[in-house]
């Protein structure tokens, strides 16, 4: 049995009015993309990263890997800001992406949430990611809630 690992969820300094979700062990894929800072406003769940060198691909973008793997980053942060998930052994059932533009390294990408539904074991949820004025990729997804102990 794998062991849940601790988030971060507090105040960011770096951004006043907005929490801050990490995971402080740097050797698992939630290091790869920073620090998130997350603000739920009027039901949407608002989560930033900015993308580095390492995020980009051959063309200078993000790449699309990078932005998939911030959306499911993206949807679990959300969650927590929802109050409806803390952390643990959650998983992504389903994932759908469309991307519309590339982003930009170097600028703050934000994921934009919405909570659709919440049964006793799903959370269903769609989103877009955008840059400045500019939509990049829209999303919706599904997460298992971890099973009771």
């Amino acid at each position: 049995m794998t062991e849940a690992l601790p988030f971060r969820y507090e105040d960011d300094p770096d951004a006043p009015g907005w929490k801050r979700w990490e995971l402080p062990a740097g050797n698992r894929f939630n290091s790869f993309l920073g620090p998130l800072s997350v603000k739920v406003e009027d039901g949407v769940a608002r989560v930033r990263m900015t993308p580095g060198e390492q995020h980009s691909n051959l063309r200078g973008n993000v790449h699309g890997g990078a932005l998939l793997g911030f959306i499911d980053v993206a949807m679990f942060a959300a969650a927590r800001g929802f109050g409806v998930l803390t952390a643990g052994t959650a998983a992504t059932l389903d994932l759908s992406t469309q991307f519309i533009a590339g982003g930009t390294v170097g600028e703050p990408i934000e994921a934009q949430v919405e909570l659709l539904r919440e049964t006793g074991r799903l959370l269903f949820m769609r989103g877009l990611i955008v840059q400045k004025a500019a939509t990049i990729a829209s999303f919706s997804g599904t997460i298992r809630k971890p099973s009771a102990k």
